[in-house]
Order: C-alpha cells, then sequence, then structure tokens
C-alpha cells in the first residue's frame, strides 16, 4: 500500500508517518521510485503499536525506541527482554531525601515480605519508592498500610496478564504481548480504579 493508504487504516497522518520513519520508530518503506514507496501489513501492524504506545501509553519517542529495541531483541532470554522492556517503561526516581531514603526500606520489606523474586532497586521498586517518598510528603505515610492490599491485587492482575499473553506460541509476539499490556494495561487499570472509586463513593456518600 501507498502511505497514503496507510494513513487512512491507522489514522495516523503522512507527516507523523514520515516522522516515525525518520526518528526509526518505523522501518522505511519498499522504494518503488525515488519519491515513491510501498509498505505492507507489518507496517501498519508497527504503526499502530507505535500510536498505542505514544498516544494511550504517553511514552515519549525515545522510550518507544527502546521498548521496540526490546521487543525485537529475541536472541536473549524472555525473562531479560521483559525486564528490559520494563525498565525502559519505569520512570527514573525522584530527588534524594530523607522521605526517598525511608520509602526505599518500605519498598524492600514489602519485597521481602511477599517473597518476591524482585531486587528492591529494581526501576519499579523505585519508581514505588518514590510515590511512597511523595505520600510521606505530603502527611500521608499511613497509606503504607495499604501496600499488602494493592499487593493482593497486583499478584493476581500479573499473573493474569502472564497467562494471556502466554498463550502466543512466537516470542517476539510474547515480548510485545507484554510491553502492550504493561503500558496500555496500566491505562486500563488505571481508568477502572477511576470507575470502582466512582462506585464506591456514590454507594458510601452518595444519596
Amino acid at each position: 500500500m501507498r502511505i497514503g493508504e496507510l494513513s487512512r487504516r491507522t489514522g495516523v497522518a503522512v507527516p507523523t508517518i514520515k516522522y516515525y520513519v525518520r526518528e526509526g520508530l518505523l522501518p522505511a518503506g519498499r522504494l518503488t521510485s525515488p519519491n515513491q514507496a510501498d509498505y505492507d501489513e507489518t507496517h501498519e501492524r508497527r504503526l499502530r503499536l507505535v500510536r498505542g504506545l505514544i498516544e494511550v501509553g504517553g511514552l515519549s519517542v525515545s522510550a518507544v525506541r527502546e521498548v521496540l529495541a526490546a521487543v525485537e531483541d529475541t536472541d536473549r532470554p524472555v525473562h531479560k527482554v521483559l525486564g528490559a522492556a520494563h525498565n525502559s517503561l519505569t520512570p527514573p526516581p525522584g530527588v534524594e531525601s530523607e522521605e526517598l531514603a525511608g520509602a526505599r526500606e518500605a519498598v524492600a520489606a514489602l519485597i521481602e515480605r511477599r517473597g518476591w523474586k524482585a531486587a528492591a532497586g529494581h526501576p519499579a521498586g523505585e519508581a514505588l519508592a518514590a510515590a511512597l517518598a511523595t505520600l510521606r510528603s505530603l502527611g500521608h505515610g499511613r497509606f503504607e498500610e495499604m501496600l499488602d492490599v494493592y499487593a493482593d491485587a497486583c499478584e493476581r492482575i500479573a499473573t493474569a496478564d502472564l497467562a494471556y499473553v502466554g498463550a502466543v506460541a512466537e516470542v517476539e509476539r510474547l515480548i510485545e504481548g507484554v510491553v502492550v499490556g504493561t503500558v496500555i494495561g496500566d491505562a486500563v487499570l488505571s481508568a477502572m480504579r477511576r470507575l470502582a472509586h466512582t462506585d464506591a463513593s456514590a454507594r458510601i456518600y452518595g444519596e
């Protein structure tokens, strides 16, 4: 298909498609003349993935580039590739502070208590510590009493996520599924949580 057809199928503007190609997020089309190129279903699938990561997942172009590199690295063990993908999706920790140091201890205790096979210095652990440090600085340190309740729910969600993508035979599709599930799944989980909050608030505080 021509780039115009690719644009119509995906809803991505032609200038944006060309930008993604320049940034290495989308492979270039097959040249049929000096000014024309053909694209196929592979380009369409990749373009939909890039669009979802940026528009729904809220990732930057550089973060998407790192995610795609992890998706395409099928020579490494799956667990290692998944780790690389997750690391690229996790924001760096905040500025060092007394609250952050204490929050790191709380995260380490949570990981040990739950028996999770993850180091306290894992990027996700650092992101959790940064969030807890912010809560502490706002006077909501008591929120940490909720961590095990959240952990129970997250363990169930993580098991369901991997069961869903585990049905895919190809390693590349498996990695892609986990990455998409992490980014888009975060958006789904956040939206569903707000819906549940609305319902709970109506039941508890509404007339």
